[in-house]
């Protein structure tokens, strides 16, 4: 039997579906593709009963998009489904296609790795319950392995474009929030879909309501990504959407990732919403709306942003790294009585309470662009909103292998020990409370910031994350981690080393 456990990547599937000249082996293979088709029918009927029947698929850009749909098509028509391909579409959109009225599909699955290289792909998985959990993708790929699935049945096949219903309900909200049928007359704003999935956003949401697109970029889909990382997250990226917003004289900047459920963006003065940041205008716009209402976030958000959500009013809960870990914590808060609108990531994964805690990269820019046109009808700007923001002097991350086998053990090995290191350094105070790895705040005389030590959630790495509130000051807090850190060997600390040198 195939072993496709190796596919799984927290709560979706990912592998490599294209050869390279010196890479890894294929493993995202057509019979791979089949089988999952074929359990996720199963997993369907398993939780939905034997009426459930209709599954949607789309893609995004990627080269091996187009013959992974047919492949798993064919796997879940085996099984009994019957398939609807959409063929470009979203992840925020995939699942949309399950609770959206006169769609409302069983099952929902997106081809996409999100920013990931162009060789590799994956699968996402929806019902109207919202994105699958770890345990059921490892479920469904055990079931994958033991071929436990019809495979002889005769499902009907159709195609369908989803994407213009999407948008016309990303169009609806804004246009419901304003009052105005055009309320995006007389701004520019441009687009950078990085040539994924989101070059729509352009002409489906943005022309129809007003915008003056000119000067927007890459968005042809082009699965060979050949003008820049679609990742908000990238700097290079980040540095073309920031580029052409100050070239253009523009009001604002959209930059997508590939399937759009990451975005970040650029202010008319050229400053960029990303991480930090861009946590803090959404929380900005949502306790205006929701007064006293907790603000989910991982775990390396800056001591800034907190002191910011406060100061407006808000809770921040700092939870652990991974947009599944965020969105699931923000969802028992509420379900315990605790009022929770919003949970995101740095990483620009971010999801709404009133958008059915969805992590959709476009439903975010709505949002900004909402504030954007009340604010150009008030005469202010979205940068006012951000002014009593206080950002760190300098912030750096190193991303430190792990060299033994067993590394999730002797990572855990080192976060105990530092959590016994910190208790007795002078003017280190351990955060409390704290849900991953060690976080320590260090005194003004000490660093004048604070660090996280982590174990990656998929990876044997361990990211250190620095942050001070003045210069020189990361060096300082590097200088004095160094030396602890070089006692495990098997711990490729040489970044940080190098940094102090």
């Amino acid at each position: 039997m195939p072993d496709y456990k190796k596919l799984q990547n927290g709560s979706d599937i990912r592998g490599v579906a294209i050869a390279t000249e010196g890479g890894k082996p294929v493993d995202l293979t057509e019979e791979a593709a089949r089988a999952i088709g074929g359990a996720f029918a199963a997993w369907l009927r398993n939780r939905l009963g034997n009426a459930a029947k209709r599954v949607s698929i789309g893609r995004d850009s990627r080269l091996s998009g187009e013959q992974l749909s047919a492949w798993l098509a064919e796997g879940l028509r085996a099984a009994g489904m019957d398939v609807t391909d959409f063929g470009l579409c979203t992840t925020p959109a995939m699942f949309m296609s399950t609770v959206l009225k006169g769609w409302e599909f069983d099952g929902a699955v997106m081809i996409t790795a999100s920013h990931l290289p162009f060789e590799r792909n994956g699968f996402k998985f929806f019902t109207s319950g919202g994105g699958l959990e770890k345990q059921d993708i490892a479920e469904i790929l055990s079931c994958a392995g033991t071929g436990a699935f019809p495979q002889d049945a005769a499902g009907a096949f159709a195609q369908a474009d989803f994407l213009p219903a999407y948008a016309a309900m990303l169009r609806q909200k804004i246009q419901a929030a304003t009052g105005l049928e055009r309320p995006l007359c007389g701004l520019k704003i441009l687009v950078d879909a990085g040539n994924g999935a989101g070059g729509f956003f352009a002409d489906s949401v943005l022309a129809p309501l007003g915008a003056d697109m000119a000067g927007s970029q890459f968005l042809t889909p082009d699965g060979r990504f050949p003008n820049h990382a679609p990742n908000p997250e990238n700097a290079a990226a980040m540095d073309s959407i920031r580029a052409a917003v100050l070239a253009n004289k523009a009001d604002f900047g959209i930059l997508f990732d590939t399937d759009v459920d990451r975005a970040g963006a650029v202010l008319a003065d050229g400053s960029e919403l990303n991480r930090n940041r861009l946590i803090a205008i959404l929380s900005a716009i949502l306790l205006r709306e929701h007064p006293g209402t907790t603000i989910v976030t991982d775990s390396i958000t800056s001591t800034g942003l907190a002191a910011f959500i406060a100061a407006h009013g808000g809770i921040h809960r700092r939870f652990r790294r991974g947009y599944r870990n965020v969105i699931n914590e923000a969802q028992r808060l509420c379900a315990a009585g605790q009022d929770a609108q919003l949970a995101i990531e740095t990483s620009g994964h971010g999801a709404l309470q009133e958008n059915y805690f969805l992590d959709d990269g476009a439903y975010l820019m709505v949002k900004l662009l909402i504030e954007l046109a009340r604010a150009r009808q008030e005469g202010r700007t979205l940068e006012a909103l951000l002014a009593d923001l206080k950002e760190p002097k300098e912030s750096f991350e190193f991303r430190m292998p792990l060299q033994a086998e067993a590394f999730a053990d002797y990572g855990n090995g080192i976060i105990s020990a530092l959590k016994e290191y910190a208790a007795t350094q002078p003017g280190w105070t351990l955060a409390e409370p704290n849900y991953e790895g060690v976080r320590v705040t260090l005194a003004p005389a000490y660093g004048d910031g604070w660090f996280l030590l982590r174990l990656s959630l998929h990876e044997p790495l361990m990211p250190l994350n620095i942050e001070s509130d003045r210069t020189g000051g990361a060096k300082q807090i590097a200088s004095a981690l160094c030396g602890f850190l070089a006692r495990f060997g098997q711990l490729d600390s040489s970044s940080l080393a190098s940094f102090t040198g």
